[in-house]
């Protein structure tokens, strides 16, 4: 089984060969291993499988079979797990500050059960939005062969005839309160909007992320976008474990694949698919990860030039079932490819580089999910950078499906969102104003809070296309209106949005790419002098710690000095 590998340079030789290794190999014995499946390579097989949410039900049968193709390969599986926070589940409340903070704990909870039982490679399913980038952030961590394995999007709900996903039911929360819904009617759509296993079905930041996987070439070629139910899911999971012994006998990393070219191709599919603004934020941090620099602005810079040409909700009509059947990911880079939007040069997890894995897929001109980028929704990406007075360090507004690219109000202040939803769930917020929610951002928080209830209320008030929001927060990808987060510095930083005041005037504009405070500088001077910190009620467990060592949103949120830093990489101990 293990003749084609040479362990003496992987890692698991630390705890499988020579005679000193006795007690360590009695361990695997107790667990039927036999000599030569001690002998052949060790590869990690994790899951971020729970019964936490539909998202992650799938994930440790699909992480289970995928043993299949390892040991077909010619290695030897090891199952373990790691946590995940479901964003649908935790929003509203407090429950979202530790969203953001499952990531880290995601992907460090992965490097050290790598680190401590010596495995020479990597395969990692994952179904909800932070799990996804955790488990990446992870492989580019450890650097030994890793494929990603998206556990798929759930199918669509159907509701009076019309396909709905969870996004419709926070967005009827705002119209019964509003009185524009029955509560028999929201019940009624609560029970169908998610029929089944998987994630949320939009281009919300787990289908934005699972995306980016394969744009970026650490995911199988269209393999990703296959619904969780759909049986052909198990096969994804058998090649995925075959084809991690592939890289292993080639020695193929994940950072000889995620170069600069690599993150730039991932960020243009993002923003052509008008993907998550949370893109924005997991990008930066997964290149920290193989010591690039990526931040915000360079994110901005590519979405700036980036023809959006995906109709998928939220601002368009299509679900991940529909992209899986117009062609998946690689149906959108094909048009990218041949309008000179894509790198064709980086290597990918099959061997083949990006250019040569496109030249097996033809543009499907019948399909309606994708536009071609000569041809395509609007001429810039879904998904903006902004930056100005207000934001300094950045601030990122996904556009796709809006109409209106121009705000400006005066400011209604909020210091938590809890009291910005029971402001907008009781009626009390005016038609034009610029709603700035804030002491929200990775340290203020703690956590980088996501919006989404109080974002869909607005929209299910009608109030959609008739409010800024401004937050330090996030938002989530299912956010659609004009909503601006990441502001950075943010408020806990005594950035200019801890100074702001109501009645201030806030102006935007997502076509320049401007966000700006229109107070003068002589006001806002005076202000700063009577600013002082603020304390949280997080001041112990992990939130506190997280909150010691965020580094900011603009960076992508990290807490730790990444691939820079290090003075040697696992992958070769």
């Amino acid at each position: 089984m293990s003749q084609k590998f040479d362990k003496s340079r992987l890692p698991s030789r630390h705890v499988s060969v020579g005679p000193e290794r006795a007690p360590h190999r009695s361990y695997y014995y107790a667990m039927g291993m036999t000599e030569e499946e001690i002998a052949a390579p060790f590869v990690g097989v994790v899951s971020a499988g729970n019964d936490s949410a539909p998202c992650n039900t799938t994930l440790n049968a699909q992480a289970d079979i995928c043993r299949e193709g390892v040991i077909a390969g010619g290695g030897t599986p090891r199952r373990f797990n790691t946590i995940t926070v479901t964003d649908g589940i935790a929003m509203g409340h407090q429950g979202m500050k530790s969203s953001l903070v499952s990531r880290e704990i995601i992907a460090d909870s992965v490097e050290v059960s790598v680190r401590g039982h010596c495995y020479d490679a990597l395969v990692g399913f994952a179904g909800c939005d932070k799990s996804l980038p955790g488990m990446m952030m992870a492989m580019l961590r450890l650097n030994v062969p890793s494929i990603f394995v998206y556990g798929g999007s759930i199918l669509p709900g159907t509701h009076r005839g019309n396909d709905v996903t969870v996004v419709d039911v926070f967005e009827a929360v705002g119209q019964f309160a509003a009185g524009n819904c029955p509560l028999t009617e929201l019940i009624a759509l609560e029970k169908v909007a998610c029929p089944g296993h998987g994630a949320c079905g939009g281009q919300f930041t787990a289908n934005t992320m699972a995306c980016v996987g394969e744009a970026i070439g650490l995911s199988l070629p269209n393999g990703n976008m296959t619904p969780a139910p759909y049986r052909s899911r198990d096969e994804i999971a058998v090649a995925a474990g075959r084809q991690v012994m592939e890289l292993v006998a080639r020695n193929l990393r994940p950072r000889d694949i995620c170069t600069r070219a690599a993150f730039e191709n991932a960020a243009r599919v993002v923003a052509a698919t008008g993907g998550s603004t949370n893109a924005a934020l997991h990008l930066p941090a997964m290149a920290s990860e193989a010591g690039i620099d990526f931040d915000l602005f360079d994110v901005a810079e590519i979405f700036k030039s980036t023809p959006y040409i995906a109709d998928l909700k939220p601002g368009g009509k299509y679900v991940a079932k529909d992209m899986h059947e117009a062609g998946g990911v690689y149906m959108a880079m094909k048009t990218l490819l041949d309008g000179g939007f894509l790198d064709p040069d980086p290597i990918t997890v099959t061997g083949k580089t990006i250019g040569e894995n496109l030249e097996e897929i033809t543009w499907n001109p019948d399909q309606k999910v994708f536009y071609d980028v000569k041809t395509p929704i609007t001429p810039t990406g879904g998904v903006v950078g902004l930056k100005g007075s207000l934001a300094p360090d950045g601030a990122i507004v996904k556009v796709a499906g809006m109409a209106r690219l121009q705000f400006s109000g005066p400011a209604r202040v909020f210091d938590c969102e809890e009291d910005a939803f029971a402001a907008v769930e009781s009626r009390d917020i005016a038609d034009g104003c610029v709603i700035v929610i804030r002491y929200e951002g990775p340290k203020g928080g703690p956590g980088m809070r996501e919006m989404l209830s109080t974002t869909a209320a607005l929209y299910g008030q009608g109030m959609g296309e008739k409010v800024a929001l401004i937050t330090d927060g996030r938002f989530s990808g299912a956010t659609r209106g004009f909503c601006i987060g990441h502001v950075g510095p943010e408020a806990a930083d005594g950035g200019p949005i801890a100074l702001v005041e109501d009645g201030d005037i806030i102006s935007i504009d997502a076509t320049l790419g401007t966000i700006d405070l229109e107070v003068a500088e002589d006001v806002l001077a005076e202000r700063r002098a009577r600013w002082r910190p603020r304390t949280n009620d997080y001041q112990s467990g992990a939130l506190w710690r997280y909150s010691q060592i965020v580094g900011k949103a603009r960076d992508g949120a990290i807490t730790h000095p990444g691939a820079k830093a290090e003075t040697h990489v696992f992958a070769d101990i």
